[in-house]
């Protein structure tokens, strides 16, 4: 079985086309950050791109924007290229099957107002008895 689940951040805003016979796919590239950082500290990260057709690629171009935080699911393929320095690289695509808009709304019409793009928010404390974390119903994006 192939599938992959990502959770990251928009690293620039989603671009729509359509193909000749009509039908509509959203391109966009998520970074998802790993848990490690490297010798000099910095944050390390894996790029993903992604592509989301009809429907659900339509969705992705109407509500998401570079740095929106993104669950997605889908298969996942490989590719790989020679640059101009003569290395080869590889490029991860997902074909979305399902995406899940993890800013919330509150946060995305903020952010809208003052025309920035989205930047994680802190995690809510977890309950040490429950192990479960509160959360706010104005922070949910529906």
């Amino acid at each position: 079985m192939n599938k992959l689940t990502i959770i990251g951040n928009l690293t620039r805003d989603p671009e729509l086309r359509t193909t000749q016979t009509g039908i509509s796919v959203c391109s966009f590239t998520v970074a998802v950050n790993r848990r490690q950082r490297d010798q000099s500290g910095q944050q390390q990260a894996d790029y993903f791109r992604v592509s989301a057709w009809r429907e659900l690629g339509e969705n992705c171009a109407k509500w998401l924007q570079k740095g929106r935080k993104v669950a997605v699911v889908g298969p996942v393929s490989v590719s790989t290229y020679t640059g101009q320095d003569g290395k080869t690289y590889a490029n991860l695509e997902v074909q979305a099957q399902d995406v899940e808009f993890l800013t919330s709304l509150a946060e995305a019409q903020r952010m809208a107002q003052q025309g920035q793009t989205a930047t994680p928010a802190p995690a809510p404390a977890m309950d040490a008895q429950t192990g479960y974390q509160q959360v706010e119903t104005d922070e949910l994006p529906f």
